[in-house]
C-alpha cells in the first residue's frame, strides 16, 4: 500500500485528532501515507485551556498548538503541514490556493477527507470545506498552472462535526475504527488545551460503534467514526 495516500483537510489543529483520527491511523496502519493539511492553528478560538495560562501571548499559543499537533499526527501515523493562515476567521490567499492544489497533484490522493459544508458553530470550519473542494477542480483541470499531473477524481469523505444535526450531517458511512482505538485516544490526549473534549469523543466513538453493529456491521465493532459522501459511488454492484 506504500503507494497510495489518502489528504487529510483539518481548519484547526485539533480537528483531525477529534472527527477522523480512527480512520488516519486505520490507513497508516495499512500502509498509506497520510498527509494532513492544517490550515489555522486554532489560536483565538479553539484553545481555551491555553489561553488560561498567565502571561500568554498569540505566538504562545500557536507554539503550544503547533506542538500538540504535530505530536498528534506522529501518534496517528500521519505526516502534516501547517499553512497558519489565521483563525477567527481562516483566510487563503492566493499562494494557499497555489499550495493546496500542488499538494494534490504530489500526493494524488485515493481519496479525501474534510469538514462539514456547513457548521454554524464554527465559520472556518465551512471555510477549510469549501477550500478542500475547490482546489480538488482546479487540480484537475488541465489548464491551471501548476505543477504536476491533473489529479483523477478521488472519492471525498466529510468527517463528523461536532454539533451534527444543526449542520446537516447525514452519517452515511460508519468505519470501524476500533484497530486502532487506543492509538486514536493517545493523540486524542496530546491535544492538552482541549482537554475537557476528550471525553465527548470518546463517547461519541462508542455511539458510532453501536449504531454500526446495528446497521450489520460485526457485533465486535467497538468504537466508529462517522463521514458523509460528497460525490456518488461508482460501483459494478449493489452490496
Amino acid at each position: 500500500m506504500a503507494d497510495k495516500s489518502v489528504l487529510v483537510f483539518s481548519a484547526h489543529a485539533a480537528d483531525f485528532v477529534w472527527r477522523a483520527g480512527g480512520a488516519i491511523a486505520l490507513c497508516a496502519s495499512r500502509g498509506y501515507r497520510v498527509r494532513i493539511l492544517c490550515l489555522s492553528f486554532g489560536e483565538r478560538g479553539e484553545s481555551q485551556g491555553a489561553w488560561k495560562q498567565p502571561g500568554m501571548t498569540i505566538e504562545k499559543v500557536k507554539e503550544i498548538r503547533r506542538a500538540e499537533s504535530t505530536r498528534a499526527a506522529e501518534i496517528l501515523g500521519a505526516e502534516i503541514r501547517f499553512f497558519d493562515s489565521g483563525d477567527y476567521p481562516i483566510v487563503t490567499g492566493p499562494e494557499t490556493i497555489q499550495a493546496i492544489v500542488e499538494e494534490y497533484r504530489a500526493l494524488q490522493p485515493e481519496f479525501v477527507l474534510s469538514h462539514s459544508f456547513k457548521d454554524p458553530y464554527n465559520p472556518d470550519h465551512e471555510t477549510a470545506n469549501r477550500v478542500s473542494l475547490e482546489t480538488r477542480v482546479y487540480s484537475q483541470a488541465l489548464g491551471y498552472p501548476a505543477a504536476g499531473k491533473p489529479l483523477n477524481a478521488p472519492p471525498v469523505f466529510l468527517f463528523e462535526p461536532h454539533q451534527p444535526e444543526q449542520c446537516e450531517f447525514k452519517p452515511q458511512v460508519l468505519l470501524d475504527v476500533t484497530p486502532v482505538w487506543e492509538i486514536k485516544h493517545k493523540s486524542m490526549e496530546s491535544m492538552e488545551a482541549q482537554g475537557h473534549l476528550w471525553q465527548y469523543y470518546t463517547d461519541l466513538g462508542k455511539r458510532r460503534g453501536t449504531q454500526a453493529v446495528r446497521n450489520g456491521g460485526s457485533k465486535n465493532i467497538q468504537y466508529a467514526e462517522a463521514f458523509q459522501r460528497v460525490y456518488p459511488q461508482v460501483t459494478s454492484e449493489l452490496s
